[in-house]
């Protein structure tokens, strides 16, 4: 019980370290600003930390990071848990030969790239970010890793907006989330 009303306490530090701004990047919208949580010296450690406890023992090899936030909370994450970082970029970002995957956006297309060779076949993976609205982004992930044969273990954000049902469709994929934004 203790351990819970820990855990209580640091979800609840994390989820007021976040800042929402109205109307950001357009009208109707409301941003979730993470850069208050990393101002925050506790609540950011407490982040990392709660990632860490629930995927140390999980064997994963591979931390892959979406950019750009996931790139602030996987670098820290993969250390804790002696796994290795790869980044998932936007196009024309990574030098040397890549993979890509095209995805779905509400106005046009995306590319997610990764260096061929960065994970291997067999390799057991967490796909982190920021945060999960409509899913796309993470589902370009999970099939870029499942493409050359790595198992996604988990998708893993600091931040959900369920009313967008991104969750829904990563499908049967586990998401482990800290903080609701409804």
């Amino acid at each position: 019980m203790a351990s819970e009303d820990c855990q209580d306490a640091r979800i609840a530090r994390i989820a007021a370290a976040i800042r929402a701004i109205p109307n950001f990047p357009k009208p109707g919208i409301l941003f979730q600003d993470i850069t208050t949580l990393l101002l925050d010296t506790r609540a950011f450690r407490d982040t990392i930390d709660l990632f860490v406890e629930r995927y140390k023992d999980k064997d994963i090899s591979v931390v892959a990071g979406i950019e750009a936030r996931g790139f602030i909370f996987g670098p820290p994450v993969a250390l804790a848990i002696g796994a290795k970082f790869v980044p998932l970029r936007k196009p024309n970002k990574l030098p040397g030969e890549v993979i890509s995957e095209e995805y779905s956006l509400e106005y046009g297309k995306d590319k997610m790239e990764m260096h061929v060779g960065a994970v291997q076949a067999g390799e057991r993976a967490l796909v982190i970010d920021d945060l999960i609205a409509t899913g796309g982004t993470l589902c370009a992930a999970i099939s870029l890793l499942e493409r050359v044969a790595v198992h996604v273990v988990e998708c893993a954000c600091v931040i959900e907006l369920p009313e967008l049902k991104g969750r829904e469709r990563l499908g049967d994929k586990p998401l482990f989330v800290l903080v609701d934004a409804a």
